[in-house]
């Protein structure tokens, strides 16, 4: 059942150091109408410091998503995944793989790191729009995870 209840225990948060796919999806959950409050680091350091509530982010909340670009500076989304799925309290937040990376041994690495789904960015924004409406009716709305 869908619900439209917006907390902060169901946030998003963004990892994407692209100041324009930051723009464009800020865009796509405006027009969509997705009212999650949106958190967005651009370093896979920071994502990992937020997700740990620590440092500049100790009073963050814990997202109920994260969508993880794979290419990034400091750390990258390998690292990133494989860091939150091997930490106890981190491990049971969705991680949505969200990349222009279309490549099988990407998939396959993400799969195995513990991603929860991988998605490849679509080019248009009509397109990119639908696939945040999926992801948050799939996994904001349908889905239930431990919290």
């Amino acid at each position: 059942m869908s619900t439209n209840k917006v907390s902060q225990s169901n946030a998003i948060l963004l990892v994407e150091d692209s100041l324009d796919d930051v723009l464009i999806t800020r865009r796509a959950l405006e027009k969509g109408r997705i009212c999650n409050p949106l958190y967005v680091v651009n370093d896979g350091e920071s994502a990992l410091r937020f997700v740990r509530r620590e440092g500049e982010f100790r009073n963050s909340c814990t997202p109920a998503l994260v969508l993880l670009d794979l290419n990034m500076p400091k750390l990258d989304g390998f690292q990133v995944l494989k860091e939150m799925k091997r930490d106890q309290r981190l491990k049971s937040i969705p991680v949505v793989v969200l990349t222009t990376s279309d490549r099988d041994k990407d998939v396959e690495r993400a799969y195995l790191l513990g991603c929860n789904s991988f998605i490849v960015k679509p080019v248009s924004f009509e397109s990119f729009l639908k696939v945040l409406m999926s992801i948050k009716e799939y996994w904001l709305s349908i889905s239930r995870v431990p919290g």
